[in-house]
């Protein structure tokens, strides 16, 4: 009899967390509490595509450390982030259930979407998983996809989304909303002298959302969600032409001391207000500023 818990394992690459993955993440948690054994994850670092198709490698829509806090809150106990390689890509679908049970101690249960392809060429599928896992012991459990407006809820799905500006659909599918997370960095305070301070926030995402003004909530190093308005893009009106995109947060209703440079903040984004547009002056941008605001406040409830 084995000396380690009995495990059951979610397997995937995860980009996301969307309601899909919870739902492969949730089959997994809901055996273990049956057989009061343990929930892992097994996760990929980097994305099977950097490896796969390096040309055409999917931008991710969160970091390791937001992906690892959002696959916690779905109830994993551990989280192995495999190293994607091209000896990993090469081995034959056959072995990759041995290969499983001899990484991962304990591993009673696999939990997989439908569409779930494993092995050199992507050779294996759900259905040869079930029949090789068996061989050794360890049953499968497919997940079939959440269905969210007629269609299957997936990470691209998400991308097109968040590229396209429609954040309340991408939220909707990510169950919480898309966040981004950086360090305050000085700025030109071009925002303060037309009476709309802003936080200026260093973030390089690898997922692009569409550039525009945005209603948000940003979150102080106390925990504090602050009303806020955002806009992210490259500044027409007031720069050349920039080297790279800005955050700009400017807070609704502040109840605390704003924080100061450095410190590091989590902006939630709730909802997508115009696009980023280039203006005459700065008196149009003040006037159009102006009327984001209180469509912003309108969002957060403070109109």
């Amino acid at each position: 009899m084995s000396s380690h818990p009995a495990l059951h394992l979610a397997i995937g690459a995860f980009d996301g967390v969307h309601l899909g993955h919870r739902a492969v993440l949730h089959s997994a948690r809901d055996l273990a509490r049956q057989t009061k054994g343990q929930v892992g994850v097994m996760t990929f670092d980097p994305h099977p595509s950097r490896v796969l198709r390096p040309q055409s490698a999917v931008p991710l829509i969160f970091n390791r450390s937001q992906k690892d806090e959002r696959l916690t809150e779905a109830g994993a106990q551990f989280i192995h982030h495999h190293a994607f390689d091209a000896q990993h890509a090469a081995m034959e679908a056959g072995e990759f259930p041995k290969w499983l049970q001899k990484t991962f101690p304990g591993l009673e249960s696999l939990h997989v979407g439908t569409n779930f392809q494993y092995g050199r060429n992507r050779s294996g599928n759900n259905q040869t998983l079930i029949q090789d896992a068996a061989a050794i012991g360890i049953k499968v459990h497919l997940v079939d996809p959440v269905i969210l407006d007629n269609d299957p809820v997936s990470s691209s799905r998400i991308r097109a989304a968040l590229s396209s500006g429609a954040i309340s659909l991408a939220n909707q599918m990510l169950l919480r909303p898309y966040e981004a997370e950086g360090s305050i960095i000085p700025g030109k305070q071009i925002g303060r002298s037309i009476g709309f301070p802003t936080l200026n926030i260093d973030w390089s995402p690898e997922l692009l959302p569409a550039f525009g003004v945005y209603a948000v909530e940003l979150v102080t190093p106390n925990g504090v969600a602050e009303p806020g308005i955002a806009n992210w893009g490259l500044r027409p009106t007031v720069e050349t032409a920039a080297p790279k995109p800005l955050l700009e947060i400017h807070l609704l209703r502040p109840t605390e001391a704003l924080p100061t440079h450095g410190v590091i903040l989590r902006v939630r984004w709730l909802e997508y207000i115009r696009d980023e547009q280039k203006f005459a002056d700065l008196s149009a941008l003040e006037r159009q500023i102006t009327s984001d605001v209180q469509k912003a406040k309108t969002v957060h409830g403070l109109a």
